[in-house]
């Protein structure tokens, strides 16, 4: 072969035949995604590799493509690579350790070896003895391929099988964990993790009792300076995900397995079917959302005592006039026989619960006084979340100061560039000032107890709700009802039970915000006092 000219693609004989000289050899190798099912590391796959290339007369490692990925996907970066480089002709040989390293996918390993051929790339593997330069070296590496697809779909049926065993017995399958608790590696159990299991019941709280949106919720969240489990700002869908997960109730569900009681839950059942009541009230319309300005005035805080869902504002239009009701969602949505429970003639209802809320600041200051005392043992027994909060909150603004000060350091010793300081120093600072802020609110709660208001506080409340009645407009109405109703329930077709709200020093009694879900104590401070009222259609 000497003083022939050398051809672009080396050819491969069956018989004593060498190689042409200078054959350009790429090597491709791969780590499973679990060390369980790979018993070669990397190293290994490289040593063996480079012996056998050695071996092979003319043979010259130019370049190495590698991975750290599963071999279901042809979605690998150092795949792509090693492809790209054979279609730019870089390479003549693709050698790999076993064809299980290049494909575990039949159909993906036929398609990558007809690329290559189209490339006029030979594939090799050093452990394993095939030539696909030849027909039955194409089927041999083709067999090869199908052992190695059975391989991966047993390998998957044992994970699967493992995975439902570990949800029987209660125990964390794997994955990634759910934010607000640790999985603790020697039982494989999930355990709280308290500072961010106080962002859980954060979230439940401004959902359910301050009926904030899912992205009104993230914003109060990153105001605060929480950060979601990827170290990133939240996101209405990152809230979501927590509203729904039954996870923080102490369940584990895999497939159709479901294990009650397998971790300590995070929030209380009541408070979690509160959620989804308010979750699928909004699903389903824009005007079911308790911010809404609609003139129901009590939407979001009525639920049908039949069936629990919520009672939703419907209209009927006579010959003279347009008739107003709450009507179960059931019922408005399908049809009697899903809910017979009756509709309530909503300007009677609205009349009556205003009518009640200004006897109730007029006439009942020891119900007052009974849920101030009420509130008082909530804010003492709850002030060891907050105290977890604050703590959590102090920690991470020591440690931005702290990066702060390095940064300033390295500057000042010259190994900073500037331009990099200036925008470093600029997410810092905001950082430290939405922690502080938060750090100073969260002392501020633990200082402020609920106290009870004055007798003329009361009565000045009291004033501001018959001057509404009397005169005010449909949405000071709402407004005045979103303050200080927290919910109503429906003991019978004449009969309420509402439940109001108690203003604290430096909150707006007059209406307009902080209304809250039924039985919450909202964040603004107003203990919730409950009167009964009956009243007749």
């Amino acid at each position: 072969m000497a003083g022939s000219k050398k051809s672009s693609t080396p050819r491969i004989s069956t018989d004593a035949a060498a190689w042409e000289q200078d054959v350009r050899v790429g090597t491709y190798t791969r780590r499973s995604t679990t060390e369980d099912n790979q018993p070669y590391s990397i190293e290994a796959q490289d040593a063996r590799l480079d012996s056998h290339i050695n071996s092979q007369p003319g043979w010259r490692h130019t370049t190495s493509f590698t991975d750290d990925a599963s071999g279901a996907s042809t979605e690998r970066p150092g795949l792509q690579r090693a492809l790209q480089a054979a279609r730019s002709g870089v390479i003549d040989v693709l050698v790999v350790y076993r064809v299980d390293r290049f494909s575990r996918n039949l159909r993906d390993l036929v398609t990558l070896l007809d690329e290559l051929d189209r490339a006029k790339v030979v594939f090799r593997s050093a452990t394993e003895p095939f030539d696909t330069s030849t027909p039955m070296g194409r089927m041999l590496v083709q067999m090869l391929g199908m052992f190695a697809q059975f391989e991966r779909d047993t390998i998957i049926d044992r994970v699967i099988a493992g995975m439902e065993r570990k949800a029987a017995k209660g125990k964390w399958k794997g994955g990634k964990r759910p934010y607000g608790y640790r999985v603790d590696k020697p039982t494989q159990t999930l355990v709280v993790d308290e500072a961010e299991a106080m962002v859980v019941r954060a979230i439940f709280d401004l959902y359910t009792c301050r009926r904030l949106g899912a992205r009104a919720v993230a914003a109060e969240l990153n105001t605060r300076g929480h950060r979601a489990s990827t170290g990133r700002e939240w996101s209405g869908h990152h809230v979501l995900r927590i509203l729904n997960s039954r996870i923080y109730l102490g369940e584990l569900t895999f497939r159709d397995t479901t294990v009650t009681d397998t971790h300590p839950p995070l929030i209380d059942i009541d408070i979690f079917d509160r959620a989804q009541s308010v979750l699928e009230a909004r699903g389903e319309s824009h005007a079911h959302r308790a911010a809404n300005s609609s003139d129901y005035l009590l939407t979001g805080r009525l639920r049908c005592p039949r069936c629990g869902r919520a009672m939703i504002g419907t209209r009927a239009t006579g010959r003279s006039r347009t008739y107003r009701y709450y009507t179960c969602f059931n019922r408005a949505r399908y049809d009697a026989d899903k809910c017979d429970f009756t509709r309530l003639d909503a300007d009677s209802v609205d009349a009556a619960v205003l009518e009640a809320l200004g006897k109730f600041y007029r006439t009942r200051h020891d119900l007052v006084s009974q849920a101030i005392r009420a509130q008082q043992r909530r804010h003492h027994d709850s002030s060891s979340d907050t105290r977890v909060e604050l703590d959590a909150v102090t920690a991470e603004l020591a440690k931005a100061q702290q990066a702060i000060d390095r940064y300033l350091n390295a500057f000042e010793n010259g190994t900073l560039d500037p331009e990099l300081l200036a925008g470093r120093l600029g997410e810092l600072r905001t950082k430290t000032t939405q922690l502080t802020t938060r750090r100073d609110q969260l002392t501020a709660t633990l200082a402020n107890e609920p106290t009870a208001p004055e007798p003329a506080t009361l009565d000045g409340i009291a004033d501001h709700i018959a001057e509404i009645v009397a005169t005010g407009t449909r949405t000071q109405a709402k407004a005045l009802i979103e303050a200080l109703v927290a919910q109503v329930a429906i003991a019978g077709p004449d009969r309420l039970v509402p439940t109001f709200r108690i203003p604290q020093p430096g909150n707006d009694h007059g209406g307009g915000g902080g209304g809250g879900g039924g039985g919450c104590a909202p964040a603004g401070g107003r203990p919730p006092a409950t009167s009964r009222t009956s009243w007749r259609p």
